[in-house]
């Protein structure tokens, strides 16, 4: 295909710029997003032996809720029945309240009745790690309210697609004779970008689906703010919780009796919970949950629906699998693409392979402009490296290897901390970590950054086994396969290591990886970038 030189360069420089300035972000994103293609598995792996007794039988169910109604009157205004119970679920019910003062969070409580009948409640549950390093995936590694981040993330998202569309354009005049070849060679920079050419072309459906979904999440209020106008202009949102519990109707079916009747109506629908709560207009539902692994979910792990809690019939179809009109369906196919929540585990490890690709894609998009960057400087005459470059350079190591040995500090910490731990503990450590990894990047260079931070990023990864066998006597491994990942992780950083530090010093010294001093060679001439 014949495209003028000149087009192919002006896309070349948004495609360049645009990657700069976005490729670190996503960096985390992808990183954190492919974690999250396994949350419930590292939640259990996390998760703490409960301090609760047993998981109450689903035939004592009614008496759990009528002891917890009873004794806690606020759970009314809505509480969950978990029908799959285990470590990073103990609880047969649970229910959520918002806390007091000016910055209120959520408080959950977990209930159970012990074998004489007492109720029994504690505050403290599951592991909350998983989530965080999902929140971190939402907000593209920001750390500020959720209502500043996604937008930012939205921008992120919509230079992404630029980018995505840029690159395409740029590699279309060697789409046949570049797309599989891969020069390993002395000429470092050609592998590198032979390798992101090679990432970027061949997972192209992957990165557009999470570019244009991500935007699609990033202004989602919007959208429906805007659909709510066009088309209901005298409604509004409801809100969530009605402002006071009205009397509960004692007519309710029993719990057994309505997951029978739900079963009925849903066959191929496997139910993980019920959650009994008050519609806008003050009368009681039930939402529930599930999966189906022959159909896309709305949520991560789960699709849902509303029903009558008296009678067991599904009065509100929207998100349900299989059961959606031709709207809800479009809306949920966005959310499944996104989550890669269909198809079963393959789709899952497809989904997390892509994701770390494509960590590694804007990792080496962002290595190749700062060594062509360089390249330009050398060629107007520039010996030393400007400053620009060199912090380029730098947070190229310290971002994507802060990001790394971060989540892997904070994964590791949730076993000791165990019942003690906290999103915000754990909020602190990922981003002290975080932090001390990308001001000695700046402090130390790119070249001996990398050096230094690439044996500590091995160890922090080899902190989650340590974790497990320092815990075993009081947290049981269960989930084996998260020791056997980070052993092979921090294998891949040894390796990255040694292939470093042998660039390090024998490389081109005018490279921003060398640690040669820059300038000229031993006979004068000017030695080439590589």
């Amino acid at each position: 295909m014949k495209i003028r030189t000149d087009i192919v360069k002006m896309y070349k420089e948004i495609h360049g710029w645009v990657g700069i300035v976005s490729g670190l972000a996503l960096f985390i994103a992808f990183f954190a997003g492919a974690i999250t293609m396994f949350e419930e598995p590292l939640q259990r792996w996390a998760s703490p032996p409960s301090a609760l007794a047993g998981p109450t039988p689903l035939d004592r169910t009614d008496e759990l809720v009528e002891k917890v109604l009873a004794q806690h009157p606020e759970a009314s205004r809505g509480y969950e029945i978990h029908l799959a119970t285990g470590p990073e679920q103990p609880a047969r019910l649970t229910w959520t309240v918002r806390g007091q003062g000016e910055h209120p969070a959520l408080q959950t409580y977990y209930a159970a009745l012990e074998q004489d009948g007492s109720l029994q409640v504690v505050e403290q549950g599951p592991s909350p790690v998983a989530d965080f390093v999902d929140i971190l995936h939402q907000q593209v590694g920001l750390p500020f309210e959720h209502e500043i981040s996604m937008p930012i993330m939205g921008a992120i998202a919509l230079l992404y697609a630029i980018a995505i569309v840029s690159g395409i354009f740029v590699l279309l005049p060697s789409l046949v004779k570049d797309l599989f070849a891969l020069r390993v060679g002395k000429n470092a920079k050609r592998m590198w970008l032979d390798l992101h050419n090679v990432l970027g072309l061949l997972s192209l459906p992957f990165h557009l689906v999470m570019a244009l979904t991500a935007v699609v999440f990033a202004f989602h209020d919007q959208f429906y703010d805007a659909k709510t106008l066009a088309f209901k202009p005298d409604s509004g949102r409801p809100a969530m919780e009605a402002s006071a519990a009205p009397p509960a109707r004692q007519d309710r079916l029993p719990v057994l009796e309505l997951v029978e009747r739900i079963d009925d109506q849903t066959p191929g629908f496997t139910l993980r919970s019920l959650t009994f709560m008050q519609s806008p207009e003050g009368e009681e539902v039930v939402r529930v949950s599930g999966t189906d692994p022959r159909y896309g979910l709305r949520a991560p792990t789960y699709g849902m629906a509303e029903a009558d809690p008296f009678t067991g019939q599904l009065t509100e179809l929207d998100y349900m699998p299989g059961m959606q009109d031709g709207w809800g369906a479009t809306v949920t196919s966005f959310f499944a693409l996104h989550f890669g929540n269909f198809g079963g585990p393959g789709i899952r490890w497809t989904y997390f392979l892509l994701g770390i690709a494509g960590a590694f894609l804007f990792y080496t998009g962002n290595l190749l402009w700062v060594e062509s960057r360089r390249k330009r400087e050398r060629r107007g005459g520039a010996v030393q490296q400007t400053r620009a470059t060199k912090v380029l350079g730098a947070l190229t190591v310290g971002v994507p290897l802060g990001c790394i040995a971060g989540i892997a500090v904070t994964v590791a910490a949730a076993k000791p901390l165990g019942l003690h731990a906290s999103e915000a503990i754990h909020s602190a450590i990922y981003y002290a970590v975080f932090l001390a990894f990308t001001g000695f990047a700046l402090m130390r260079g790119a070249p001996r950054a990398a050096m230094e931070l690439l044996p500590v990023t091995a160890a922090a990864v080899l902190l989650i086994p340590l974790a497990t066998l320092v815990t075993l006597g009081d947290h049981p491994a269960q989930i084996v396969w998260v020791d056997i990942m980070a052993i092979s992780a921090a294998g891949a950083f040894w390796l990255a290591w040694r292939k470093v530090a042998r660039r390090a010093r024998e490389g081109g010294r005018d490279s921003i990886w060398s640690i040669k001093p820059s300038g000229q060679a031993a006979n004068g001439s000017v030695e080439r970038v590589v």
